[in-house]
């Protein structure tokens, strides 16, 4: 049974496509300014790496912060369900989940049957979350992508004096017309995201296995700030890519809801 999930997010927007719990087809894109018209350009892009049409699809759930305006979905479901559910069938030991979102952090528990028992989240400011990476890289003339290898590079990376985004993009200017070298701009940087991130998961609770979605889950250097700072290791996900948990999350849950429709 063909099934289909949606993710409009802020800053990029990813649908995937499975049949028995397996990826047909996936695509990720720069969201555009309308959610309907991302929801459309991604859907079709992850259909056609399916080698599929929209009939084909029995079932598509949408989720993000646009999935109230994706307009072919049978049914709209929380982020946070969704990452959990997409995170456990990404890493199936999965107990603790840190996400990264464009516009929001947070950070889940799941419990044994891999649904989210508790959560928290930061949507109230830019700190912490990716458009706080899309500024400080825009700043700094590097692409967001370029920013783990060069953190990684980096020999003394320089401290934040403030979360705030405004005032950390200040810090970040300075640093750079003091000659300071961008890998250790951009190490402090991810250190800045690390500590916020680790707050919000100290306030949950670690319990292991720990692994972490969404698009900065590819950027080493938060990995290994977040690591340090919780004296914890966070297993990489390998088995597909973790920026799409959400999308692989609206799709498993697309599958249920079929299923049960169907029964």
């Amino acid at each position: 049974m063909i099934v289909a999930g949606c993710d409009v997010g802020s800053l990029t927007s990813k649908a995937v496509v499975m049949n028995d719990s397996r990826i047909l087809g996936r695509a990720v894109i720069k969201s555009k300014p309308r959610p309907w018209e991302s929801a459309e350009s991604v859907m079709n892009l992850a259909l056609a790496d399916a080698r599929l049409a929209r009939d084909d699809v029995r079932y598509c759930v949408g989720t993000g912060y646009g999935r109230d305006k994706i307009p072919f979905i049978d049914e709209a479901i929380s982020e946070i369900g969704c990452h959990g559910k997409g995170a456990r069938w990404l890493m199936p030991s999965a107990r603790t989940v840190i996400d990264i979102g464009g516009q929001d952090c947070k950070a889940m528990r799941l419990d044994a049957s891999g649904n989210v028992e508790k959560f928290v989240a930061n949507d109230k400011c830019a700190s912490g979350t990716g458009r706080f990476l899309e500024v400080m890289a825009k700043a700094l003339g590097v692409e967001l992508s370029a920013m783990a290898d060069l953190s990684l590079r980096s020999k003394h990376p320089v401290t934040l004096a403030n979360a705030c985004t405004v005032w950390a993009q200040a810090d970040v200017i300075k640093y750079l017309h003091d000659g300071i070298p961008v890998e250790d701009i951009v190490a402090g940087v991810n250190n800045a995201m690390a500590a916020r991130m680790s707050t919000l998961v100290r306030n949950l609770g670690v319990e292991p296995d720990v692994c972490m979605t969404g698009g900065v889950a590819k950027n080493g250097g938060v990995i290994a700030g977040i690591e340090k700072l919780l004296t914890v290791r966070l297993k990489r996900v390998r088995r597909d890519d973790p920026q799409i948990a959400g999308a692989i999350g609206a799709a498993l849950f697309a599958a249920e809801k079929a299923a049960g429709a169907r029964r």
